[in-house]
């Protein structure tokens, strides 16, 4: 196997020829790809299998045993995922900005991958394909590092991704795939060649990558989201919003973990909801108030910033939205939130005031996805600040290069008064 380091460079000239692939070439990558999914699905489907057997005799979580699957059900979703990013307008060349400097020199801002990008990422299959086929379209080359436990089906689907690739006349080595923690360790050093790192996972381990490396990392962490009952909530959909926010999908970090609710509201309501969580089969573990409502285990001070991923969830009853809102920036990981209220005031004061991704009102959390956004896929979901936030689609990946054109132009000449600045808007995208 090659060592990091040429696997390294091998990605960064790749990504020389990628970057500047047409737009249907690429497409024809990603609908390639599809195309292989269904072909190669019977030996991707035994290798997953086996990966999910080794992670039951490893005593997986029955959650995570669930992202595991790489089934019929999710063969067809992400084929859908793969058309519908193929269908969406290429991501690159775009001009943002342009403007005549002087007569005869125009300044271009244009749209442009990042480069060569590792992702590590969680022991969820699918995850790779739609991560490699956003950096396709996005003309990223990727650096792929996913779950042990999934090592097997990983090992096919990065293959059905280089085949794609080769198929569409595009390199195979634009996307790689690493198999070991000292892999990983190897490639936070490679910041000559690797533009940048996403890491999804906890904060901690998102902390870790940033302390170990040089690369600018772009933390996709983890997922502690709220649902907020607010005391002009609508009963029902009190119940129905953080049934499904919580159990829709337990194991994917945009399930609620947490629900606030109004100490107005919390008499008349919790216990409706608290009885349709039980139901689904969730362990409620609620403070002071909510114990003397309902039946639960009592909550610790570390529920308020667990993220469970599974059955579990944590209830509190707060004094005012204010407290709600102090409650989520405090304890929240800035991913996605949710006020169930008819109250629009209340709904905006929380929107505005939340410091998260996402911030819904009267909608279930598990909407924060890049699919359900348009993106076509997600490499993550961003909770940070800076470059990307929230569902991170082919936007997310892309950045900008300035281009001037020009017929001679020195900057003496605008020194001196030969030429004098102008400042024109130009309505034309470069051509160039």
């Amino acid at each position: 196997m090659k060592d990091l380091h040429e696997i390294a460079l091998h990605s960064r000239n790749s990504y020389y020829d990628l970057s500047v692939a047409s737009l249907q070439l690429r497409n024809q990558a990603i609908l390639c790809l599809a195309d292989l999914l269904r072909d190669r699905f019977p030996e991707i489907r035994s290798a997953n299998l086996e990966d999910y057997a080794a992670a039951e005799a490893d005593h997986l979580s029955s959650p995570l045993l669930h992202r595991l699957v790489f089934d019929e059900k999710k063969l067809e979703q992400t084929v859908e995922g793969l058309n519908s990013l193929a269908a969406l307008p290429d991501p690159l060349g775009k001009t943002t900005y342009a403007e005549e400097i002087t007569g005869g020199l125009s300044l271009y801002r244009v749209v442009c991958p990042i480069g060569v990008i590792g992702v590590i990422f969680e022991s969820r299959p699918d995850a790779l394909i739609q991560i490699a086929s956003l950096c396709i379209k996005s003309g990223n080359s990727v650096i792929l590092k996913g779950g042990r436990e999934a090592i097997h089906t990983n090992q096919v689907l990065c293959e059905c991704v280089q085949n794609a690739l080769e198929m569409a006349g595009l390199s195979p080595e634009s996307a790689q795939l690493l198999e070991t923690r000292e892999d990983v360790s190897a490639m936070l050093k490679e910041d000559a060649l690797i533009d940048l790192i996403i890491p999804r996972g906890s904060r901690q381990f998102v902390q870790y990558i940033m302390d170990n490396s040089r690369i600018p990392v772009l933390g996709h962490s983890d997922g502690i989201c709220h649902v907020y009952i607010d005391e002009y909530a609508d009963p029902a959909l009190a119940v129905k919003l953080s049934l499904d926010s919580k159990t829709q999908n337990v194991s994917v970090c945009n399930a609620a973990e947490t629900i606030l609710i109004h100490e107005k509201a919390s008499a008349s309501l919790l216990p409706g909801i608290c009885d349709a969580l039980a139901k689904a089969g969730v362990e409620i573990r609620g403070d002071e108030s909510v114990q003397k409502i309902h039946s639960c285990k009592p909550a610790e001070e570390t529920d308020w910033s667990t993220e469970y991923l599974d059955y579990i969830v944590s209830v509190k009853v707060v004094s005012s939205l204010q407290e709600a809102v102090s409650h989520i920036n405090r304890y929240g990981s800035h991913h996605t939130d949710c006020i169930v209220t008819e109250n629009a005031r209340n709904a905006a004061e929380f929107m505005n005031r939340v410091d998260s991704a996402g911030v819904y009102w009267n909608a279930s959390t598990r909407f924060a996805d890049g699919f359900v956004y348009g993106f076509g896929a997600e490499v993550g979901i961003a909770t940070g600040k800076i470059h990307a936030r929230g569902p991170m689609g082919l936007e997310g990946l892309t950045t900008y290069k300035y281009k001037l054109i020009g017929s001679g132009h020195t900057l003496s000449e605008m020194k001196d008064g030969t030429r004098s600045y102008t400042h024109i808007s130009l309505h034309q995208d470069c051509p160039y």
